[in-house]
């Protein structure tokens, strides 16, 4: 009697373990998946401001007028060109908004909606008769004379920033 009582407490002793070591386990697995995804998130969000680092880049004006600027058009082809170019830009880029903050976000299209409206507003004081050389010169001249034309920057530092806290 006394060995199988002896018997079954072992037994019991050796389920309560083998129970204890498997909750044991699994709670460190969901640990390690919680870190994994976190992890991942952290990944996701930090390529989400490099993306927008380049987008800043891309349609910042000096840079879209160098990559952009053809002789031979007129200044309204050479508008409806910068313009398409930073909208297409940013519709390309516009699903990162889910992985930066609104703050972020909020400086790309600040960005954008500034860039827009520097371009119409300069092509809206040319000439009819201005080509495209003109407009690229009085984008790059306004951007000189006017601390607002640097935006581009701000926004760069702004993205820096935060992709920095991730970090």
């Amino acid at each position: 009697m006394l060995d199988t009582t002896m018997f079954f407490t072992v037994v019991i002793g050796i389920m309560i373990a083998g129970l204890a070591g498997y909750l044991i386990y699994l709670q460190r697995k969901a640990k390690a998946s919680e870190n994994a995804s976190s992890g991942l998130n952290n990944g996701l969000q930090l390529q989400a401001y490099e993306r927008l680092t380049v987008l800043a880049d891309r349609i910042a004006l000096p840079n879209l007028i160098a990559r952009l600027a053809i002789v031979g058009l007129s200044a309204q082809e050479m508008q409806e060109i910068l313009l398409k170019h930073v909208r297409d830009e940013f519709e390309y880029n516009i699903s990162q908004q889910i992985y930066v903050s609104a703050d972020a976000w909020s400086a790309i299209k600040n960005l954008r909606e500034q860039n827009l409206y520097i371009i119409n507003q300069v092509a809206q004081n040319l000439p009819l008769e201005a080509s495209s050389s003109d407009l690229n010169k009085q984008i790059l001249a306004y951007l000189m004379n006017d601390k607002k034309g640097r935006l581009h920057e701000l926004v760069s530092e702004v993205l820096s920033y935060e992709a920095k806290k991730i970090l």
